[in-house]
């Protein structure tokens, strides 16, 4: 099913023996923890009944800031005895007083330095740093403890099902899971099985005993095929010359519930969302009711019920001050809303579903309402502006196009040139004919340079002309 052993005494490596254990020793601390997305908004960690999130946050449980309490032994975490070499048999004490949270085993003291520098630096399991934190969540991550102990499994429901799980556990520890070794020093030029960089010789190289191929990696290329994190302790499982953190690696096998984030061993089970869920937990993010057969709505990527999502998100009408729910239309404007039966004139009460409406004072208006209301008016006519109409203005007064008119010929003015006359306006023409200045000598109409003399008006060329010189300019 998973694959079979390879002799690696080829190229000397330490070979470590495992054998199960009767049990798993886990000392996670997570209740009260704080969450590692919302920070400060969530108030600490609280377990939900049966789903992976917490109750507070609605955050996965992983998501939150778990440690272990004490040192952890890696295979105790997952149940295996094995026997003691270099670095492992080093113990807490020495580890600790390295500095290291962690030391891989198959390594000299002397080279445990050196290993670690080849490591991304926020990675480093260094006592009090950001890499130990990575190391307690990537162990709770990659090592989840209900894949490893049927004791923090909750929904194995049938005997069958608990038989199917210790089966499950039992071939993988035998034949893909596995501790990588570190050989410091190799005795030959090899290549990196995932950069397929060169690894010279007498550089470090980490080896998988159970991958079946005669390969190795470089200690920062040692990562989990899916996810590309480093595996925690060296700890992978293998596949086709492939590498995985045991989370990964079981997902290959086993569908993993979206809700309990436990693997299902059930025969039946339901896929909704393009994930998988043990039956009964593809239920409402709020209420927890099964959606199975049942009408849902997705919101921020979580599934509500109708009831749940009308009470948590649906909007209130403004009219009428209800929920409006799924089955009637929202309409909005400007973070208001309205049913669609709501969302009518104010004054005449017809519906503004589809229909042009102003708002005034934060109530709405149909467009004729509005113009009968609000709407500017002419002061020629005294009716309104209507969209779409020209205004003309003139001395803080408004005029439709046709009712800017000449005092004198009625005709509308539009873009041409007017001369004002008290309170109304001449067009150039009536001006020019009932209004202007005209001189006395050759009746035409005086622009500018006039004259008057004994009464009358002239140009100035032509007083000259009349008497030879000009009187008192006007």
């Amino acid at each position: 099913m998973f694959g079979t052993r390879h002799d690696m005494n080829t190229y000397n490596i330490p070979q470590i023996i495992v054998q199960n254990a009767e049990g798993v020793v886990i000392n996670e601390v997570d209740e009260g923890q704080p969450c590692l997305i919302c920070e400060e908004r969530c108030p600490g960690f609280i377990p939900h009944v049966w789903r992976k999130s917490c109750v507070n946050c609605k955050c996965a449980r992983y998501d939150h800031d778990i440690y272990n309490d004490g040192f952890v032994n890696i295979s105790d975490r997952i149940g295996w005895q094995s026997s003691p070499d270099t670095a492992q048999s080093l113990g807490k004490d020495k580890i600790y007083k390295m500095g290291y949270t962690w030391a891989p085993l198959g390594l000299a003291m002397d080279r445990i330095d050196e290993y670690m520098d080849q490591l991304p630096n926020d990675k480093v399991p260094r006592r009090g740093s950001q890499g130990e934190k990575y190391r307690d969540q990537q162990i709770t991550y990659q090592l989840p403890r209900q894949d490893l102990c049927q004791e923090y499994c909750r929904s194995l429901k049938s005997a069958a099902e608990k038989k199917n799980f210790r089966d499950f556990v039992e071939l993988r520890n035998e034949l893909a899971m596995g501790l990588g070794v570190v050989q410091d020093y190799v005795k030959e030029d090899l290549v990196c099985h995932k950069c397929e960089g060169l690894i010279e010789k007498g550089d470090m190289a980490v080896f998988a005993p159970k991958v079946e191929a005669p390969v190795c990696w470089h200690p920062a290329c040692f990562v989990c095929n899916t996810c590309d994190e480093l595996l925690v302790d060296l700890v992978y499982c293998q596949k086709e010359e492939k590498l995985y953190c045991q989370r990964h690696f079981a997902e290959i096998y086993k569908p993993r519930c979206e809700g309990c984030d436990e693997l299902i061993f059930a025969g039946e089970y339901t896929k909704a969302m393009e994930q998988d869920w043990h039956s009964g937990h593809f239920a409402c993010a709020t209420c927890d009711n099964s959606l199975t057969g049942q009408r849902y709505i997705l919101k921020e990527e979580k599934p509500y019920c109708i009831k749940c999502y009308v009470d948590k998100f649906a909007n209130t009408c403004e009219e009428c001050k209800e929920k409006i729910g799924t089955d009637s239309k929202d309409l909005s404007y400007k973070d208001k809303h309205w049913h669609e039966k709501c969302f009518f004139c104010c004054d005449c009460k017809s519906s503004l579903v589809d229909k042009p409406f102003a708002a005034r004072d934060e109530r709405l208006h149909c467009a004729d309402c509005y113009d009968n209301n609000f709407a500017a008016r002419c002061d020629g006519c005294s009716d309104i502006f209507r969209a779409g109409m020209k205004k003309f203005e003139y001395k803080g007064k408004q005029w439709h196009e046709h009712c800017f008119c000449c005092l004198c010929c009625k005709q509308p003015i539009g873009n041409k040139s007017f001369i004002p006359r008290g309170d109304d306006v001449v067009c150039t023409q009536c001006y020019e004919d009932q209004f202007a200045m005209r001189c006395m000598k050759c009746q035409g109409v005086i622009y500018k340079d006039g004259v008057k003399s004994q009464g009358n008006y002239w140009h100035k060329a032509c007083i000259i002309d009349h008497r030879g010189q000009a009187s008192s300019e006007f």
